[in-house]
C-alpha cells in the first residue's frame, strides 16, 4: 500500500509541475501513455520485453531529460520529462511495477 501511496504522490506532483509551467494539456494526455509502447519488446521475448520495459518505466530516463532540460532552457524536454515522470507515477500507484524476465505480470511491487 506504501508504495501505491508513493505513486500517487510523484502523479500529483508531476501534475503540479506541469501545470507550474503552464504547459499544454493536450500534450501530456497524447504523451502520457507513450511509455507503454515499450511493452511491445515482449513480442520478441519476455527477457528483452522486461529490460525494455523497465527502462521506459524507471525513474532514471527522465531525471536525466529533465536535468538536461533544465540546463539547456529547453521547455518541451521539460515538459516530455514531466509527463515521464507522471506515467511511472499513475503505473506505480495502480500496482505496475518494474518487470522480472520471468512473465508480464511479475513485478517489484505484485503479480498483476
Amino acid at each position: 500500500m506504501l508504495l501505491h501511496m508513493e505513486g500517487l504522490a510523484v502523479l500529483v506532483m508531476s501534475i503540479c509541475f506541469y501545470a507550474y509551467f503552464d504547459f499544454s494539456w493536450i500534450l501530456f494526455f497524447i504523451l502520457l501513455f507513450t511509455p507503454d509502447l515499450s511493452m511491445f519488446g515482449y513480442a520478441v521475448n519476455t527477457r528483452i520485453g522486461a529490460i525494455i520495459y523497465n527502462v521506459f518505466h524507471s525513474y532514471i530516463v527522465p531525471i536525466v531529460i529533465i536535468l538536461l532540460a533544465l540546463l539547456i532552457m529547453y521547455s518541451v524536454l521539460l515538459a516530455i520529462g514531466i509527463i515521464w515522470i507522471a506515467h511511472i507515477g499513475m503505473d506505480r500507484m495502480l500496482g505496475y511495477g518494474l518487470k522480472y524476465p520471468t512473465d508480464f505480470k511479475d513485478t517489484h511491487l505484485q503479480r498483476v
